[in-house]
């Protein structure tokens, strides 16, 4: 019965995904309101707002005992422990910046879990037509393609995603030990959403990702898609990614993760 009501909710949660990727791929052929978070790097659209109140609506129709966890905000109700229950995280457009000046390179984010284990993992490329879903332990999917199982590569011919952000002095860690790493790799490559990235890791377009600072809605639906093929995840002090927190995350090929923390990461502590 537990199968089977999950099974319906991965089919369910599939349609809306679809349904509301729809929804943007229509709106950047007009003119979008943008708006300033926290600085004129931190962009809000109207269409973020519109997409998460499209989920939020759906799902507290369908399951009003379900809790909800949205980058916008837009469901008031608080989460008093996130790992009682059913959780829904979500980011109605990863990669804003993306949406507002290329009108490509982003993403809907959707994930649920259950008493604090991942589930159901959506991201979907609207533009590219790629819907990259896992139901946890049924493997994952790009579109109706399975995915095949991740194999090993070493750190010299690896391709990894990283923002050029935390190659340089920041507030939160050293720097040093990632630019070591990105002087051995083939190369890197930065697409600006990390939910995208993360599914180019579960895919073999990157051979992995690494960012030291994300939040929940960002690496959510990431984590139950990359670890369905096999991928190793962690912080990048290789402990594991509190889900429902802000955490730095290191998805990779196997072998390849466990050389990127033993070799290259594990003199790179956190800034207090």
């Amino acid at each position: 019965m537990v199968k089977e009501s999950l099974q319906s909710m991965y089919e369910q949660a599939k349609e809306w995904v679809l349904e509301a990727g729809g929804q943007l791929r229509e709106s950047i052929k007009t003119d979008v309101l943008v708006e300033y978070k926290t600085s004129v790097a931190d962009l809000v659209t109207e269409k973020d707002r519109e997409i998460e109140s499209f989920f939020v609506s759906r799902i507290s129709r369908a399951y009003p005992a379900h809790h909800i966890l949205g980058e916008e905000g837009i469901n008031k109700q608080k989460l008093s422990d996130p790992k009682q229950g059913w959780v829904w995280i979500i980011d109605p457009i990863d990669g804003t910046t993306n949406f507002v000046h290329q009108k490509q390179n982003f993403c809907i984010s959707v994930a649920l879990y259950e008493q604090g284990e991942p589930r159901l993992g959506f991201i979907y490329d609207p533009i590219a037509g790629e819907l990259f879903h896992a139901l946890a332990g049924q493997g994952a999917f790009m579109n109706e393609e399975p995915l095949p199982r991740l194999t090993e590569t070493r750190v010299e011919e690896a391709v990894i995603g990283i923002n050029s952000l935390w190659l340089t002095p920041n507030k939160h860690f050293d720097f040093k030990p990632i630019q070591a790493l990105v002087r051995e790799v083939r190369g890197t490559r930065s697409v600006g959403a990390a939910a995208l990235e993360m599914a180019y890791v579960a895919c073999g377009r990157l051979d992995a990702y690494l960012s030291l600072r994300l939040s929940p809605w960002d690496f959510a639906a990431g984590l139950v898609i990359a670890q369905e093929v096999g991928a190793v995840t962690s912080t990048v002090h290789n402990q594991p990614v509190e889900v429902f927190e802000k955490s730095s995350v290191l998805v990779a090929r196997p072998g390849l993760h466990q050389v990127i923390t033993d070799t290259y990461l594990h003199s790179s502590s956190p800034r207090r």
